[in-house]
């Protein structure tokens, strides 16, 4: 009687196959690889070495670290909960928006550098972008004063979660000690010559006050809160025209 071979669960002699290389599978990988070491870890290399492959097996999808990037980018703002507009309410959504994308950057140490500087595209960015931007024009903000409020928030809020993520990174690092607690950054202001920062040494307490989410609050709510209902930008539409 003829044995049958045993069978090991191995196709062939190649071994298992591996499961086929997609968009999804590298941003699943390459936000694994930022949320564990870091944004100055992300490389193309890195990604595929936690996909357990070489890197020529990427660039099918990808062929440049901005190609990542904007992977990465479109991935969290498709988490984002995005609001129908509401006159009444088009500040607090806002600022929901807003609070929402800070905690998806500020979960990846470093990723909103990715965001910092990004050409338009992805149809995730810019499905967040036509979302304020609705909500601002419901609310009753002039096209481009909304246009320039939805930057300027972009941009805060993508310079917090970086400074956020230094710092804690920092904090993590044993050889770094300049990061300092309140108690210790009063002293050093207080320790200032009075002649030359009479108001810095006054006001010190003002200076450091707040937890980094309350000072994030207070700039998100003075950029919405100060918007001029059917205004138009202070300097009109070629303020950024050279003048010289």
């Amino acid at each position: 009687m003829r044995r049958r071979p045993a069978t090991t669960g191995v196709t062939g002699s190649i071994g298992p196959r591996k499961p086929p290389i997609t968009t999804e599978r590298i941003t699943a990988a390459a936000l694994q690889v930022v949320a564990s070491q870091g944004y100055d870890a992300l490389t193309i290399r890195s990604v595929s070495s936690a996909l357990d492959t070489g890197p020529s097996s990427l660039y099918a999808h990808i062929s440049t670290k901005a190609d990542l990037d904007d992977l990465l980018i479109g991935d969290l703002c498709s988490r984002l909960t995005l609001p129908t507009p509401d006159s009444s309410r088009w500040r607090e959504q806002i600022r929901h928006v807003c609070v929402q994308l800070r905690d998806q950057y500020l979960a990846y140490p470093g990723i909103s550098r990715a965001a910092l500087a990004m050409a338009p595209g992805n149809t995730d960015t810019a499905r967040v972008s036509e979302a304020m931007l609705s909500i601002m024009l419901v609310g009753g903000i002039e096209p481009q004063t909304a246009a320039w409020s939805i930057d300027a928030l972009a941009l805060y809020i993508a310079g917090y979660a970086l400074e956020r993520s230094m710092v804690g990174l920092r904090q993590k690092d044993p050889d770094v000690s300049w990061v300092l607690d309140q108690t210790e950054l009063l002293g050093r202001l207080h320790a200032l010559p009075e002649t030359d920062f009479p108001n810095t040494r006054r006001y010190a307490t003002e200076l450091t006050s707040g937890t980094e989410h309350e000072r994030f609050d207070f700039t998100i709510g003075l950029i919405i809160d100060n918007l001029d209902l059917h205004g138009s930008p202070p300097h009109g539409p070629n303020y950024f025209v050279d003048r010289r």
